[in-house]
């Protein structure tokens, strides 16, 4: 028999906010309209989602025009990305990212011309030098750079490459689905994208943030809404529920993010203590709920099933081709082992006891798996 789950893969989904439940089942009644039409119910959705926008922008520190609901954290880094490449398509189809950027938008950048990765040192972060680099040439379209590791943790300098400038009046996107609500947003970046659930939000909803003033165009066909980033009938009360929980969480992420800070740092030391354990990423400039390290001798699958037998719910690869078993190109990327590793994402409701359980039985079942 299973032991009761101490969720702990918060980084793949984080347990829905009381604020966006609240919201949401208010909602429902209220914003199921289209909010395109001119009648009423459709008039009160139009209102609903103009405020989950201005509720966004204002979390966000951003305008409420720049804010697009998406139907996801993926078609938002796929609009925001590619919509900055298409405005360029004249100038070339070349892609500049770091080679730890989520697998979303390296398939987007190959899908749309030439991927080029800039590499990273041992704890995941790219040098600015090197991504500026990479973009000279003039057949760059965008660049993509993600603001936290979604693997590892590790924070980017994205401030530090907009200081360097990129050249020839290279696009920068960031991927902020990581650290969306956690961290403040970077005041960089021509589009950045997020994803809800990733902060207590309904799945189902991402967020894409294009700045006044960008060069963006639609890569893909034309939809005849409001908004001219969005494609289809947004999910009102998701959006707003969305909203609502993106409130919260940042107005108490200072205190939260502490909290976790210490909580992970007691996961690290526990996991560095078992021996023949490298725990990966920057242990300061990091993500404050997140930590992944790789187990030597064991298998990363195995260790995860042992865990959840004991009641610990934590991811281990890529959170998104974990289920293809393929190691993780992140870990590759930084010369880490790519097997026999674990990531370990603390929820807003994790407590001192769960990870002290956690710490307590990890030695355990790594011992007997060795065995």
């Amino acid at each position: 028999m299973l032991a009761p789950t101490r969720y702990l893969d918060a980084a793949s989904s984080e347990p829905l906010h009381p604020a966006a439940r609240e919201t949401l089942l208010a909602a429902l009644d209220a914003g199921w309209a289209d909010p395109r039409r001119l009648h009423h119910p459709a008039r009160s959705a139009r209102l609903l989602l103009d405020n989950a926008r201005a509720a966004v922008a204002e979390a966000l520190d951003v305008r409420a025009d720049e804010v697009t609901f998406t139907a996801s954290g993926t078609e938002a880094t796929h609009r925001g990305l590619l919509g900055l490449a298409a405005a360029r398509r004249h100038v070339g189809r070349r892609v500049v990212l770091s080679a730890v950027e989520h697998s979303a938008v390296a398939h987007a950048a190959a899908w749309w011309g030439t991927p080029s990765e800039v590499g990273v040192d041992r704890v995941g972060r790219v040098r600015p030098d090197d991504l500026v680099e990479d973009c000279r040439g003039g057949d760059v379209a965008v660049a993509a750079l993600q603001s936290a590791n979604h693997e590892v943790g590790t924070t980017q300098d994205v401030h530090g490459v907009m200081e360097l400038g990129l050249p020839d009046g290279v696009p920068l996107f960031v991927d902020a689905c990581a650290s969306m609500g956690r961290l403040p947003l970077p005041r960089a970046g021509a589009a950045l994208a997020g994803s809800a659930h990733k902060w207590g939000g309904p799945a189902g909803v991402g967020v894409l943030v294009v700045r006044r003033g960008a060069a963006w165009e639609s890569p893909f066909p034309a939809d005849d809404r409001t908004d001219h980033r969005a494609a289809g009938f947004e999910n009102v009360p998701a959006a707003l529920a969305a909203a609502a929980a993106l409130q919260a969480v940042v107005a108490e992420r200072t205190e939260v993010a502490a909290r976790q800070h210490a909580l992970v740092d007691r996961v690290r030391a526990a996991a560095a203590a078992i021996g023949d354990v490298d725990v990966v990423g920057d242990p300061v400039g990091r993500l404050p709920h997140l930590v992944t390290f790789s187990v030597l001798y064991v298998n990363g699958e195995r260790l995860v099933t042992e865990l959840d037998r004991r009641g610990f719910g934590v991811a281990s690869g890529s959170a998104c081709t974990a289920s293809t078993l393929e190691p993780s190109r992140v870990l590759a990327a930084m010369g880490a082992l790519t097997h026999g590793n674990v990531r370990v994402s603390l929820a807003r409701g994790t407590t001192e006891a769960d990870v002290d359980a956690f710490c307590a039985a990890l030695p355990g079942v790594v011992a007997e798996l060795r065995a």
